[in-house]
């Protein structure tokens, strides 16, 4: 039997009104969703909780509940209805109403994609955009959407099918008029209850083939993502395109001629953390200063106040004669406006541009595209990477990464260089390759420099200055000889690196009886008021053959520890060690001292230096 014209444009007005319905709902959801979910990041309300399960309810909700929510607000009665009203504006049971129905449903499925795309995405290159002049806006344009992609295109894909499929909401707000109302699922709903298997057989078919076309192009894209593959070679004209926005106010410092400004940071400020009160002040010049502390002293938080990414509770942060923060007069400049470079443990490189793009990222503005190429070519060769513009971060080692984060920090023009661990991802021999680096090119910075490590030796080399930080307080600053052969304190001593500590007591003004090491010493420093701890470090014990030395004692070997240079003897002053772990002092020795005496019969003979005894208090 032939099939009517009349009866074809009915089985075909459903499929249209659906795909009409479900774009429009998608490209909605898009954006409404995108928005929310930028919103939601960044928010830390108390009624955050709250607004995130407004904004999910249709996800969980039945379509029937949502649809009579709807329409108890956009119904002749309704709120939003009778205002609509007012004006001769009807939209239940419309096609309008059909796009609002499949738009409330399915923008839970873009917003919670879009959200879970952007917490992806490692914070630290917001921080580190931040810092190199980025604005908010251009940070969300040229950092966050790029590296979202991949979740918002399949978030837009599930939005859509969800849209396309949505059948009792519709239902309730719509209606089922035929040509103007009626989607695929109501069709289908009505086929089935009216005994047209057939119609409904088709339009199932027809909604599976599209169902399935989409989650394959989302499984697609989430394969793509996860194993991308290089990226073809960007043009140099899109350099000019990724320069920063910046602030009259950031531009008007750097064009400020540095050689009349005093290069000093003066930092005070206090801001409670779990646990303890961070109470810092100190000034530094342009003389590298090496921030030690442990784990959680609040070494990074530091930096991070000073670069504008955390705000202190009260205090005030100076560089080079201008203010950054001052809570009792109000000024706390954005991080785009403070010319900081912030080098992050991890580099925080962008990871979807080139080694030039990022270089340039945060160069400031009124440039040739001659003058950007030179000047990323120069910065390249100064970090040892010459000829690296084209690649990607993925395309370069550990110590190369860490070259081009150091570059492109330089290349914006800093007046001060924050260097946040840089080291602590590299193996030992790239992490003395690029210390050496690093010192090279910080002999012709001419700015500030803080540089935070738990590599003494390391802080040793690199920064003239120290400052040692427990719990948020400073509790050493000075040169680092200084810092080291005078700790003053038991905690300054031990952060430090000096592993020898007995509880002390005076006994005369020269003499001090050690408690821990059952022991009388001579010492040359002049008692502390509150003596508490002498200490001694582990390479500054002397072996000798005799007892005619001042503080040289009989000593008995406990245990050794081996590293390929050094040998740690682990001894007992006076008499014989029990067990491996009956010790008084840890001595350092390189292996061909060792050799010399390690055959000699027991006691040993172990000088004390009385130059070189710490007296500490608490």
């Amino acid at each position: 039997m032939a099939v009517r014209p009349h009866q074809i444009m009915t089985d075909l007005t459903p499929i249209w009104i659906s795909l009409k319905t479900a774009t429009t709902a998608t490209v909605i959801t898009f954006f409404l969703g995108i928005m929310a979910a930028r919103w939601m990041l960044g928010y830390r309300g108390k009624s955050k909780g709250l607004i995130e399960g407004l904004l999910t309810a249709p996800l969980v909700l039945p379509p029937t509940v949502v649809g009579f929510l709807l329409l108890l607000l956009l119904g002749r009665n309704g709120f939003i209805g009778q205002i609509l009203n007012y004006f001769g504006l009807t939209v239940i049971f419309s096609w309008y109403a059909t796009v609002i129905a499949s738009t409330v449903v399915a923008f839970p499925l873009m917003y919670k994609t879009a959200l879970g795309a952007f917490k992806q995405i490692d914070s630290n290159l917001f921080a580190c955009a931040r810092t190199l002049g980025a604005s908010e806006n251009r940070i969300f344009w040229k950092i966050m959407l790029p590296l979202a992609k991949p979740g918002l295109i399949a978030g837009t894909l599930l939005a859509f099918a969800r849209a396309l499929g949505e059948f009792g909401a519709t239902l309730m707000l719509a209606g089922s008029i035929p040509g103007k109302t009626e989607t695929i699922p109501i069709a289908i709903f009505f086929a089935a209850e009216g005994g047209a298997m057939d119609r409904a057989l088709w339009l199932v078919i027809i909604m599976l083939i599209i169902s399935l076309g989409v989650i394959t192009v989302v499984n697609y894209v989430t394969e793509k993502n996860t194993h991308q593959k290089l990226k073809s070679r960007r043009r140099g004209e899109r350099l000019l395109a990724l320069f920063p926005k910046i602030s009259a106010q950031r531009q008007k410092y750097l064009d400020y001629p540095v050689p009349k400004a005093k290069i000093e940071l003066i930092v005070n400020i206090q801001k409670k953390l779990p646990g303890f009160l961070l109470d810092i002040a100190f000034y530094t010049d342009q003389t590298p200063l090496g921030l030690l502390g442990g784990s959680g002293a609040g070494k990074s938080l530091i930096l991070r106040c000073i670069a504008g990414l955390d705000t202190p509770d009260r205090g005030h942060i100076m560089l080079n004669g201008r203010v950054l923060f001052d809570s009792e007069k109000g000024i706390n400049l954005p991080p785009c406006d403070r010319a900081c470079g912030f080098l992050f443990q991890n580099y925080a490189l962008f990871p979807h541009l080139t080694i030039a793009e990022n270089i340039a990222f945060g160069m400031p503005s009124g440039k040739s595209q001659r003058e950007i190429k030179q000047e990323i070519e120069k910065q390249l060769i100064s970090v040892d990477l010459p000829g690296m513009s084209d690649r990607y971060p993925r395309e370069l080692s550990g110590g190369q990464q860490q070259r081009v984060a150091l570059a492109r920090a330089k290349a914006s023009k800093p007046g001060i260089m924050l260097l946040d661990e840089p080291f602590s991802a590299l193996d030992t021999y790239l992490r003395d390759k690029q210390e050496k680096m690093l010192r090279n090119n910080l002999i012709h910075y001419q700015g500030v420099t803080l540089f935070i490590t738990h590599n003494l030796e390391e802080a040793y080399r690199v920064c003239p200055n120290l400052m040692v930080i427990d719990r948020g307080k400073v509790i050493a600053s000075g040169t680092k000889q200084d810092v080291f052969e005078h700790p003053g304190n038991f905690r300054t001593a031990q952060l430090t690196g000096c592993k020898n500590f007995s509880r002390a007591v005076a006994i005369s003004d020269r003499q001090v009886k050690a408690i821990d090491w059952n022991c009388i010493l001579e010492v040359i420093e002049p008692l502390p008021q509150s003596l508490e701890y002498i200490g001694i470090r582990a390479h500054q014990l002397i072996f000798f053959d005799t007892n005619d030395e001042t503080n040289t004692f009989p000593c008995w070997l406990a245990t050794i520890s081996e590293t390929q240079h050094r040998m740690t003897l682990y001894l007992k002053l006076n008499q014989p060690a029990n067990h491996p772990e009956d010790y008084h002092l840890q001595a350092e020795v390189f292996k061909n001292k060792w050799r010399s005496f390690k055959d000699r019969p027991f006691p040993w003979k172990i000088k004390l230096n009385p130059f070189q005894i710490m007296l500490l208090n608490i």
